[in-house]
């Protein structure tokens, strides 16, 4: 397939665009598409997508604006299609607000969108659409070295799975993904009363707990015979992908008791598969009390022109910290002169205010204004923070002034045991009930969290913070306003996720330079004067 693009028909009717201009604010993103979409998305922007020859494709600038304005108002593929052949603002936005069949695009089906979606998935840019909105930022001087950054969760789209229907689910995935001959040596071995064609549950008589976990203890034997199976085949990038996903299925909540049966073991396995649909969507916590499944969202905004500089997707278990190396890259050494970066500035919660995250700001030059999560203890005992700790000499004293020596760990930091010298104190009962005594941890890099706890506590470092890292939280709203594409993820797995996550930022991105007037002239970008 050819690149398409628009043709240009000057002699044509413009009433759909006349009305369009009248009808519509100023700050309207259609407006703005309508104005900008030949210098955001020229041809040359999605020309590595198509071959040289064949059969044109619908214009890639048009098909731009139409997922942008889809992710915009969180609509499915159909949908937008359909908004785009009836809604006079999209085809105004996208320059054919007076087509004519035959001489212009006029309307497409929906597999459109999947199929650039797939082809900017598999190219060497496939962000290139958020990407272009980053660069225009920075060009019309709207992106300092301010960074605030936040996440949010993301709720897969699939359903959360039991145990039983992951393993009967992992072997009916093994079964497919197998080559017909392999398929029929994997079922040669199977022994349950089960062709593992149907989707589903297995049937059983779920209120007798013996048959509950015979049909387990079935389920579990059938997935060992069919890994029993493949031994010393070759398997394909697919066959082995559903063997490993079967394996991970079977041992994440698996346990064989003394007399050589396989239950369903208590508890929940770390990092445990929740779907055999979605395998790497996870459960996961934004806070003590709110859980959630799927995946997890991380946004950098400059905090002046409320722009989205940055966005990643991770899975939800990862850590906010382990993100944000990614999320600031733009302004790290490799990509900013020295001076800019001694400069940078970034904000965020006590998700980011650990000892490794804190260190690697202070490498790249960055100055930090993330919260530090300040020591508790349970009880209102007394906590860390009372003790002196000197980090020179290696002691800890604690509030009765009984001083001890910090062991130190392998991995760094160490521990402070006060031991026997807490039985005899008249303070024990305001500090510890642990017969052993008060154990004080040191953290690896307990000079750094305590230099953040001592300089958030600072009037004019609390009163920067609280007017600016609130920004992000409304930018996160109207990322995830839409619970289609916003709340909820309209696809699966973490590449698909993180490619519709950013095609979101940019959209946003693209609505804010509409309400910020910004337009493009002989010289560059600028923004209207107020």
């Amino acid at each position: 397939m050819t690149l398409g693009r628009q043709l240009r028909r000057p002699e044509l009717p413009t009433a759909g665009a006349r009305w369009c201009e009248a009808a519509l604010p100023e700050g309207s993103v259609y407006r703005f598409l309508a104005r900008e979409r030949a210098r955001l998305f020229p041809p040359e922007l999605f020309a590595d997508l198509f071959e040289p020859t064949g059969r044109r494709s619908v214009p890639p600038s048009i098909l731009a604006v139409v997922m942008v304005l889809q992710r915009l108002e969180g609509l499915s593929d159909r949908e937008a299609a359909d908004r785009f052949a009836f809604d006079v603002r999209w085809r105004y936005a996208a320059g054919v607000a007076d087509a004519v069949a035959g001489e212009e695009t006029a309307s497409f089906a929906h597999t459109v969108l999947v199929d650039l979606r797939a082809r900017l998935r598999r190219s060497e840019d496939p962000d290139r659409i958020f990407r272009v909105t980053c660069d225009l930022a920075r060009q019309a001087g709207l992106v300092g070295v301010r960074r605030v950054l936040d996440s949010a969760p993301l709720e897969d789209a699939v359903t959360t799975q039991d145990t039983v229907t992951m393993l009967r689910g992992a072997i009916r995935g093994l079964l497919r993904a197998c080559p017909p001959p392999l398929a029929a040596k994997v079922r040669g071995l199977l022994q349950r009363a089960d062709d593992y064609r149907s989707p589903g549950k297995p049937a059983c008589d779920w209120t007798d707990r013996a048959a509950r976990e015979e049909l387990v203890d079935a389920l579990v034997r059938d997935a060992y015979r069919a890994h029993f199976a493949l031994r010393g085949e070759r398997l394909d990038a697919r066959t082995a992908e559903a063997a490993e996903l079967l394996a991970t299925v079977t041992g994440q909540d698996i346990e064989e008791t003394a007399d050589g049966r396989f239950r369903i073991f208590d508890g929940t396995a770390a990092d445990r598969v929740i779907s055999t649909v979605d395998p790497q969507a996870r459960h996961g916590h934004k806070t003590a009390a709110h859980g959630f499944d799927g995946y997890k969202a991380h946004v950098a905004v400059d905090p002046d022109s409320e722009v989205i500089c940055a966005a990643e997707v991770s899975v939800a278990t990862a850590g906010d910290a382990a993100v944000a190396p990614s999320l600031l890259d733009d302004l790290t050494p490799d990509t900013q002169s020295g001076g800019q970066v001694a400069q940078a500035v970034v904000y965020g919660d006590s998700a980011y205010g650990t000892g490794a995250n804190l260190a690697w700001l202070d490498r790249q030059g960055f100055t930090p204004m993330v919260k530090t999560q300040l020591p508790i203890a349970p009880g209102g005992r007394f906590t860390k923070d009372q003790f002196r700790l000197d980090l020179q000499a290696g002691t800890v004293t604690c509030p009765a002034r009984v001083t001890v020596r910090i062991r130190p760990a392998h991995h760094g930091g160490g521990r402070a045991r006060f031991g026997a010298a807490c039985s005899v104190c008249p303070l024990r009962q305001a500090c510890t009930t642990s017969v052993g005594g008060r154990v004080v941890a040191i953290h690896p890099q307990e000079a750094d969290l305590a230099a953040a706890r001592a300089r958030q506590r600072a009037p004019a470092w609390l009163a920067d913070y609280r007017a600016t890292r609130p920004k992000v939280e409304r930018k996160l709203a109207h990322l995830l306003r839409r619970r289609h594409g916003g709340r909820r993820a309209r696809v699966r797995g973490l590449v698909r996720v993180g490619q519709d996550f950013k095609l979101l930022a940019a959209a946003v991105n693209l609505a804010r330079f509409a309400a910020l007037g910004l337009y493009s002239t002989t010289s560059g970008w600028q923004v209207q004067p107020a």
